[in-house]
């Protein structure tokens, strides 16, 4: 449906700038960037808006008028964004929000019902490792384990950050963990990939490692070493004693 333009509200521009004046802090209506048919006798003016704080968004003067009237009422006042403008990013529910090192002392995190990261330790998943492994759980008396996702999650978290082959640390490494004997294999499904550094000396110290990462506080760090050479045969200084 095609709204005609209506010359009366579009004549009430300096109606629409004194109503952005009102509400606006002084000196921040700037030019006028148009007038839009919201509808039959329902139109908006565009004015910007110069407030430093404000870059991008412009004030919205919505008028009326009544069947066959001639003077135009203001029916809203805004300041609404345009191309460009300064936004607040979308929002987030609490617990999407939060960012790992977010957590404090005494926080609480809220309880997330469906977290595909975990699973029921009574559900069977026909995997019989990770079965095995859940049926050991429930010696611990938890109600949740890790599912198949969450345990690939975290793997794959660790790996790729600063407990995997790929940071600094690890890159200047003359030997992996897997040959170090302060690394404690861990038990479970990530038995084969992790483990924890038992080093008080390492960066890694109580930290998941992979098995190919590696400091420079591996245990065997000082056993490749060259063999000394054989003592030479003495010269005799023939210049300064003479031979008996």
């Amino acid at each position: 449906m095609v709204i005609k333009a209506d010359s009366i509200l579009f004549a009430a521009l300096d109606q629409a700038r004194e109503a952005a004046q009102d509400i606006a802090e002084p000196g921040t209506v700037g030019e006028h960037l148009g007038v839009v048919m919201d509808d039959e006798r329902l139109a908006t003016h565009y004015f910007a808006c110069t407030a430093r704080a404000y870059p991008g968004w412009r004030w919205a003067i919505t008028i009326a008028r009544v069947p066959r009237g001639k003077k135009a009422t203001i029916c809203e006042t805004n300041l609404v964004p345009g191309d460009g403008a300064l936004l607040s990013p979308e929002w987030l529910p609490y617990d999407q929000r939060l960012a790992p090192g977010d957590l404090g002392a005494g926080d609480v995190l809220p309880y997330i019902e469906e977290d595909q990261r975990l699973e029921l330790s009574l559900e069977a998943t026909g995997d019989e490792d990770i079965d095995e492994a859940t049926q050991w759980e429930l010696g611990l008396g938890r109600r949740r384990v890790l599912s198949a996702e969450g345990r690939e999650e975290a793997a794959e978290r660790w790996y790729r950050g600063e407990a995997g082959p790929t940071s600094p640390v690890a890159e200047k490494a003359t030997a992996p963990c897997s040959t170090c004997g302060f690394f404690l294999p861990m038990a479970g499904a990530l038995r084969s990939f992790f483990g924890v550094c038992a080093n008080a000396w390492s960066p890694s110290d109580g930290h998941v490692v992979s098995f190919d990462h590696g400091c420079g506080a591996h245990s065997e760090v000082d056993v490749i070493r060259e063999d000394p050479k054989p003592a030479e045969e003495p010269v005799l200084d023939e210049f300064a004693f003479d031979e008996v």
